[in-house]
């Protein structure tokens, strides 16, 4: 399999072959500052001991504390924790939040664990973890497989532990806990804002078709925002497989489908496809909501879309990235599509920090314009340099991250 870190310095490699940095700047960018790996003894329910291994890596911090999320696989390791935090630290300083790149996990399937081991498992995390994070040295949040729940039993252990009452330590709590208003939909609306952005020069009118792999958090709410906005989901998968339907899905009855713990291709209506072949059913807006390495060199030809949305980190490879920009097919690009997220989970911090609750539409109105000042950056680098948005955005993330370590003589 494709190494995701690798692919993430290959993308660094080309951004700096188009923009002005120096060897200086470049060697100290691709190199973690900690990487810090623990294990986590859990007493199982039947009395049996497992011992998992889980992980913390701190990229950069030059613009301000570590931030990014934690996430329990059973594929996740080093190599993919470390790419994750890189991208990271690009993704706060594309859309210029003060705070730097980390990222978090445990190898682990958690869909093999009862409630009472996965919370074993996550205050495990956290004692583990707690000389290394807090609210002004690293802030993790949710991932693949974790949940608010989940951010909140690791904000209480640290809390234990730290004697700090803040809450702060973490972001994607339960609202009630701490959590911030419209953070379970931040990822997909802050997409969903860059790509109406770029949908102001492609002009794809309503009823266009989307693709959508990847029925989690954030596949499940940029299906919904596309549909409320009158275009067609005309195939969606999950982890068990795909389901298509030309005539358009009914993405609110899919979603309570999904809510009952059942699998996409299990719906009602719509015909089965495979995983691989939801990538290559012919549509207007294709947005890859899964895991990494889901577009390569080998199935890249077979892609038919105009435009490509990231939700998910990484999961074109840069072989294929090349490709589709030769064909001319728009890729968003996650460190800028997904930043929703982050930028939702900065402003649960700073909450936090301040003691302050903001309304969902406070949240949005904040996050509306940052999504859309930072497209424009973006494309105008793209445009002058006549090169993709991928390094258009590596490009402005790069520049800022070059101008705060320069701030603090770190270069």
């Amino acid at each position: 399999m494709t190494n995701p870190f690798q692919n993430a310095l290959e993308q660094l490699r080309r951004a700096s072959e188009v923009g002005d940095f120096t060897n200086d700047f470049l060697d100290v960018l691709a190199a973690p500052e900690r990487e810090v790996r623990i294990s986590i003894p859990v007493r199982k329910d039947d009395g049996s001991l497992e011992v998992y291994e889980g992980y913390r890596v701190q990229f950069n911090s030059a613009r301000g504390p570590y931030k990014g999320g934690i996430r329990y696989h059973q594929d996740t390791d080093i190599d993919e924790v470390k790419a994750l935090a890189f991208w990271m630290a690009l993704k706060c300083a594309v859309v210029n939040i003060p705070l730097g790149g980390g990222k978090g996990g445990i190898t682990v399937n958690p869909k093999e664990l009862s409630e009472t081991e996965i919370e074993k498992l996550s205050r495990g995390w956290a004692r583990g973890m707690a000389d290394v994070i807090g609210p002004d040295r690293d802030i993790p949040a949710p991932d693949v497989n974790t949940t608010p729940q989940i951010m909140n039993w690791i904000s209480d252990e640290y809390s234990k532990i730290s004697g700090d009452t803040t809450g702060a330590v973490i972001t994607g709590k339960p609202v009630e806990q701490g959590g911030s208003e419209g953070r379970g939909t931040a990822t997909a609306q802050g997409g969903f804002y860059v790509f109406e952005e770029m949908n102001k020069e492609l002009n794809l009118a309503q009823g266009s078709t989307v693709v959508v792999q990847g029925f989690g958090n954030a596949g499940q709410f940029i299906a919904k925002l596309f549909h409320e906005a009158g275009y067609k989901v005309i195939a969606v998968s999950d982890s068990q497989g795909g389901i298509q339907d030309p005539s358009g899905l009914d993405i609110p009855k899919l979603m309570e489908h999904k809510a009952e713990r059942k699998p996409v291709n299990d719906f009602y209506a719509g015909t089965q496809i495979s995983k691989q072949e939801l990538l290559e059913v012919e549509c207007d807006v294709l947005v890859p909501a899964a895991l990494e390495n889901s577009i390569t060199k080998e199935n890249v030809d077979r892609v038919r879309t105009k435009v490509i949305l990231e939700l998910a980190n990484g999961p074109i490879t840069p072989e294929a990235d090349q490709v589709l920009f030769e064909k001319g097919v728009p890729v968003l690009p996650d460190i800028l599509a997904n930043a929703g997220g982050v930028t939702v989970s900065s402003f649960e911090w700073e909450q936090n920090l301040k003691g302050e609750r903001w309304t969902e539409e406070d949240v949005f109105g904040k996050l509306q314009p940052i999504m859309q000042e930072s497209f424009a950056a973006v494309s105008s680098v793209a445009k002058e340099k006549s090169i993709d948005l991928r390094t258009g955005a590596f490009i402005v993330a790069m520049k800022r991250i070059e101008q705060a370590m320069k701030d603090k003589n770190i270069i």
